[in-house]
């Protein structure tokens, strides 16, 4: 590390100001402050500091990611492996299939190896096609601007892989990414400026504007099939909500613990409500994560769903799910520990957190319920509680502001 460390002392003076290559500052920066502490210190009187700064905080939140991370690799080998084990007529072709071969490995939904490099196999170049678009995006616009990298990408990077099917094309994944950032990030300023999620905008946008490779029966199996003829793997949400209303919750083909550890299809990170929990323990303890967002988001679920259930329907199969079953289908805890919870785009007082995080909980259940074109709903109803939590805020603010001056004035 010393070496290292002398290495980039050296290109140092090319970056700085004056040098050849003072214009890409901000990517030297980005590198530097990534791997060691800023060796710049206030020199103005004594100030007070918080005891951890971003890039520290988004690497928190990437640590928070890793159960999700391991559940991407193996959950989505395992389901293809899975399905080619009870379609042994199915020829896989593609790249990927050789290579496994190559390794001597064969598709085998029991072998731990066999899941994980399968599944790396589609979630890797996906993670790269996203970090290189939109790391060249955030490192342009910092060049532009003349100011550091935005630490958020680190986080943004890491969250929008996670939330997308296995099979969608990379070409797509650059296309989000890069509007993602652009129009959902840096055209409001960059890093703790933007309103809404980047991620969420960037799946948004792919979820509209290319919804045959979002949504769909086809897309949550990781295959490459020299035929495509029989290949069914609908999300257990979509199952219910084209379902016959009296058999409703029996066209879900897996127990409620499947779902809630994660073995089912869907988007490549959200399947395992017991890795976002992970997760979660990892943020809340740090003091990253709000508990009171989590909290509030699950109750305003568990609300809303519990009175739809109550009231059932006779038409609508989505009244017949259960609430417990809602918090375990879809991306709902993965939304409500990662998205629900982003610093920048939430509500920022204490109080208004809560009613930050009751409006998520209770609008993913409507959409999911009123509207089962739309089964998740949890990235529509964040989308939405981002653009009204400062609305929240200032409510609670002045709420505050009359509670105190009528207590002075007593």
């Amino acid at each position: 590390m010393n070496s290292l460390r002398r290495l980039l002392d050296r290109l140092h003076p090319a970056f700085r100001e004056g040098g050849k290559l003072e214009k890409l500052y901000p990517l030297y920066e980005a590198v530097d402050t990534f791997l060691y502490t800023p060796g710049t210190t206030t020199e103005g009187p004594s100030h007070v500091r918080d005891g951890i700064d971003l890039k520290r905080m988004m690497i928190l939140v990437v640590v928070a990611l890793v159960p999700c991370i391991g559940m991407a690799l193996w959950n989505t080998g395992y389901q293809a492996n899975l399905w080619i084990a009870a379609h042994p007529a199915a020829e896989v072709v593609g790249w990927r299939h050789d290579l496994l071969l190559g390794l001597g490995l064969e598709h085998d939904p029991e072998s731990f190896l066999a899941n994980v490099i399968y599944g790396a196999l589609f979630f890797v170049p996906v993670f790269l096609v996203c970090n290189i678009v939109g790391g060249a995006w955030e490192v342009l616009f910092a060049v532009v601007r003349r100011h550091e990298v935005n630490e958020g990408f680190l986080v943004t990077g890491m969250l929008f892989p996670l939330i997308l099917p296995p099979n969608i094309p990379l070409w797509q994944v650059a296309l989000g990414i890069s509007f993602g950032v652009v129009i959902g990030k840096e055209i409001f300023g960059g890093t703790g400026k933007n309103f809404l999620n980047p991620a969420l905008v960037a799946r948004a946008f792919l979820f509209f504007a290319y919804p045959g490779d979002m949504t769909g029966d086809n897309i949550w199996i990781a295959l490459q099939l020299k035929s495509m003829d029989g290949v069914s793997a609908a999300t257990p949400l979509g199952e219910v909500a084209v379902a016959p209303v009296a058999d409703a919750m029996q066209a879900v083909d897996y127990t409620w613990m499947q779902t809630f550890l994660g073995t089912m299809p869907g988007s490549m990170g959200e399947t395992s409500v017991l890795a976002c929990l992970i997760g979660a323990a990892v943020l809340i303890v740090t003091g990253v994560g709000s508990w009171r967002i989590m909290l509030s988001c699950v109750a305003g679920a568990l609300a809303l769903s519990g009175l739809f259930y109550a009231v059932g329907s006779p038409t609508n199969p989505m009244f017949q799910m259960s609430p417990w079953w809602h918090l375990t289908l879809g991306g709902f805890a993965f939304g409500v520990v990662f998205m629900a919870t982003d610093p920048v785009s939430a509500a920022m007082t204490e109080t208004g957190k809560w009613f930050y995080g009751f409006l998520i909980g209770a609008l993913t259940i409507l959409i999911r319920v009123v509207n089962p074109a739309f089964p998740e709903g949890v990235m529509l109803a964040i989308l939405f509680a981002n653009v009204v939590a400062p609305l929240i805020d200032y409510f609670v603010i002045q709420a505050n502001i009359k509670r105190r001056t009528a207590r002075n004035a007593a």
